[in-house]
């Protein structure tokens, strides 16, 4: 991966809908030269997906919560999977600490988190532990991975 590599994620995280032609002007390069480096950056995995970023509360998600659940080492990864199969879940990660699973979920309001917690994560055989963190305003925020 080279500078123009670096230049041409940045411009694409800023605005993913912009076009080959747009970069290939502003770098001095063709369309087709700026498609064959980005499909490049796609093979090679530095590029995982395009995607839109959706604000939850315009969709009626009002509750995100940040989960620390521990799991019994046994049941882990069944419990992991089923907590991954739910639409309430945003993100979900194995750390290290002293927690063992750390989740992030968005709800509709307080009776929907209880739902879920009560219905969809206490039923789980293996865990031990859960603690709720609930955001109450949000300063930033990241959607995906590395911004350059």
């Amino acid at each position: 991966m080279d500078q123009l590599d670096l230049k041409l994620l940045q411009e694409l995280t800023e605005d993913g809908r912009i076009s080959y032609a747009e970069l290939g002007r502003k770098y001095g390069l063709t369309r087709v030269s700026i498609k064959e480096r980005i499909d490049r950056l796609r093979q090679e995995g530095v590029i995982e997906a395009f995607t839109v970023t959706i604000n939850p509360e315009a969709t009626g998600k009002h509750v995100s919560a940040f989960f620390e659940i521990d799991v019994e080492p046994f049941h882990l990864d069944s419990v992991a999977h089923a907590l991954a199969e739910k639409d309430e879940v945003e993100n979900l990660y194995l750390m290290t600490g002293s927690s063992t699973l750390h989740m992030h979920a968005l709800l509709r309001d307080m009776e929907d988190l209880e739902r879920f917690v009560l219905d969809h994560v206490y039923s789980l055989k293996g865990i031990t532990r859960v603690q709720t963190h609930l955001i109450l305003k949000r300063y930033k925020s990241r959607n995906g991975g590395l911004r350059l």
